[in-house]
């Protein structure tokens, strides 16, 4: 199952982890891109997505803790995490293709070359509970497209150490993208983002392959919870650049 990006360039609709692979060294593509981003997307917004991670995970900011980013990519962003965490004393772990980590600091930082969770099953195994910040930024679409996001969020669970936190984050939800659609700011904004005069065309009560909505983030925050964690559908700040159609998913270990 492939997925399409919500409102994005056409160029990243239907790719997926080997696709970043290839991507991550094609020199035609800048950074933003080889993670499937239009510049425009991420240009600009790294310092607000790096300030509201640090307000929904407060641990990046001490020092000493163990933090694993899966699907960090190569932009700006995990670079941010690779300064702080030198500066904390902080134990860094990156978790990607190797092409994509081959593009990203060595220093003081851990490289697991695999696809998270089937590919580091053994490694999962000896850091069960160990973690005290689990990230995967714009990771799980690609995951619910084309893996088992069940067996994702239950090997992610075991990971996390007692008082630890994960945020699956910038989760594009097609149902909060079609309610904001069938606004009148929905609208405006719709016009005004796509350079047309024509409203959206939004359907509701139809299949919708591949793509995350309501239901499906509402069972992981159940399956979450009746594992034993705290778990909570969050906002985006508007500071961010997709925050009328994406949310994060904090899942915490009391």
């Amino acid at each position: 199952m492939l997925i399409k990006h919500d409102l994005s360039d056409r160029r990243f609709d239907g790719i997926g982890f080997e696709d970043f692979a290839h991507m991550a060294n094609d020199q035609s593509l800048s950074p933003n891109e080889k993670i499937g981003f239009p510049d425009r997307y991420r240009d600009g917004f790294v310092d607000a997505i790096y300030a509201d991670l640090c307000v929904k995970l407060p641990a990046l900011t001490r020092s000493g803790v163990t933090i694993a980013d899966v699907g960090p990519g190569c932009s700006e962003l995990p670079r941010r995490f690779h300064d702080r965490a030198l500066h904390l004393d902080q134990r860094l772990i990156w978790i990607d293709s190797a092409p994509m980590l081959a593009q990203l600091p060595d220093q003081g930082v851990e490289k697991l070359a695999a696809r998270f969770p089937e590919g580091c099953i053994d490694w999962c195994s000896r850091h069960a509970g160990m973690l005290d910040v689990l990230i995967a930024y714009s990771v799980l679409q690609y995951v619910f497209a084309e893996g088992n996001i069940w067996a994702f969020l239950d090997q992610a669970l075991s990971l996390l150490a007692p008082g630890g936190a994960m945020l699956l984050g910038d989760i594009p939800n097609v149902s909060k993208r079609k309610r904001f659609l069938s606004t009148v700011a929905g609208e405006t904004f719709h016009r005004a983002f796509m350079g047309v005069d024509e409203p959206p065309q939004v359907h509701y009560s139809v299949p919708e392959p591949g793509l995350i909505d309501d239901a499906v983030l509402l069972g992981l925050v159940a399956r979450a919870r009746a594992a034993g964690f705290d778990a909570y559908l969050m906002p985006q700040p508007p500071t961010l650049p997709m925050a009328n159609r994406r949310e994060d998913l904090l899942i915490t270990h009391p």
